[in-house]
């Protein structure tokens, strides 16, 4: 069963962190272990899910969309009708249980497209936490909707200029405030990234995905899915949906990858197409660097895939070849968000356009016997004013 004992995903994972964090992860790791066996938390964190997230989250058989496309059925985990419009809050609300029962008083998180920091802010004034998220001025401008939802839930947005003023900026700001504040302070990372535990623990409060869509898709298709897909950016909607898929090798697995503007220029964030091994946040994993090991900057047109790096996990599974990771460019998922949008009346957050996007590419060569689901990991509102600017037309 991995990771083993150190965090490590085969070579990948462990800890690459400063002294002064290495007593806060060891409290981490022990806290958690102990949550894991108590049921009185697995039912606490099943009951919020339930009544306040809104889970099961369904799936659904895109019919209009599979019937354009002419090839596979394509179905779709709507983890962007869960409370707060994505998968994130899934995490967020088994990470704050646990920081209540640790006694922490105080949050900090880091966020790219907003969803994560949302989810974070909702379940802190629910549990009466005080909030503090970190967000880089690019994505504070991208993504402006979510900034004012966090500010109305009583968190803090502090803005972060270092650097290209993104998830990965904003990510360094937040462990330099939990290095200072640890006694106090829990952050709740995001993503299926940073030093061990964060990518065990967080890919087990998203494998609630996974979990559900196999038993959703025996009940309603009669079969397994053919084939899953879901994007990748830190990678925690894709680890949530592949984990419980993972042993059943008969599932061909998909990441997409942000393609940006193409893998010929250096204006993509495809870290597991493009990058090499390297650390970055805590743990070794697949990292877009330069010739002299410098962090490369990255682009996409979704903010929340905008990362350099990867969660270790994923780089495990590309090695071993379970999971093929394939890229999707800012116009293939523009014209996914509009396709979607036009036959099915839904508004997919960006990042899970990437992922429709290499699912219709996937369809098209497949029969009408078969069939892809594909994770819909967030809504596509805080998108609006991204999509709306790349058409010309101006927001009143």
């Amino acid at each position: 069963m991995l990771p083993d004992k150190r965090g490590y995903f085969g070579a990948y994972g462990g800890r690459f962190v400063p002294e002064t964090l290495m007593p806060a992860l060891e409290e981490l790791t022990q806290a958690y272990q102990q949550a894991q066996q108590d049921a009185a938390f697995q039912r606490e964190v099943s009951y919020y899910l339930k009544h306040y997230v809104g889970r099961p989250s369904p799936v659904y058989r895109a019919a209009a969309l599979s019937k354009k496309i002419g090839g596979a059925d394509i179905y779709l985990k709507r983890e962007d009708l869960n409370h707060t419009g994505a998968h994130k809050i899934n995490n967020t609300v088994g990470q704050l249980l646990l920081a209540r029962r640790m006694g922490k008083k105080r949050i900090v998180a880091e966020t790219g497209a907003g969803q994560h920091g949302v989810a974070t802010a909702t379940v802190a004034a629910l549990l009466g936490l005080q909030c503090v998220v970190y967000m880089g001025e690019e994505d504070i401008y991208r993504q402006s909707p979510n900034v004012f939802r966090m500010r109305l839930l009583g968190a803090e947005v502090v803005k972060v200029s270092s650097g290209s003023g993104t998830l990965k900026d904003a990510m360094n700001e937040a462990m330099r405030d939990w290095v200072t504040n640890v006694r106090n302070t829990f952050y709740v990372i995001g993503s299926v990234a940073g030093p061990h535990p964060y990518p065990v623990m967080v890919r087990n409060f998203q494998a609630i995905i996974g979990e559900e869509a196999r038993e959703q898709m025996l009940a309603q298709r009669g079969a397994l899915p053919d084939c899953v897909v879901a994007c990748v950016g830190g990678g925690s909607n894709a680890m949530g949906i592949f984990y419980h898929f993972l042993p059943l090798q008969e599932v061909k697995l998909v990441g997409v990858e942000a393609g940006g503007l193409g893998l010929h220029t250096e204006q993509h964030a495809a870290t597991l197409n493009a990058g090499r091994p390297g650390v970055l946040h805590g743990a070794y994993s697949y990292l877009l660097q330069d010739v002299a090991g410098q962090v490369r900057p990255v682009h996409s047109i979704s903010a929340g895939l905008d990362y350099p790096g990867v969660g270790p996990e994923h780089s495990y599974l590309k090695d071993s070849g379970r999971v093929q990771y394939i890229t999707a460019t800012d116009e293939e998922a523009l014209e996914a968000f509009h396709l979607l949008a036009r036959t099915e009346g839904i508004l997919p957050a960006l990042e899970s356009s990437h992922a429709l996007a290499g699912a219709i590419k996937l369809a098209a060569q497949m029969n009408k016997q078969q069939s892809i689901l594909v994770c819909l990991s967030g809504r596509g509102d805080k998108d609006v004013p991204t999509v709306a600017k790349t058409m010309g037309v101006e927001l009143i």
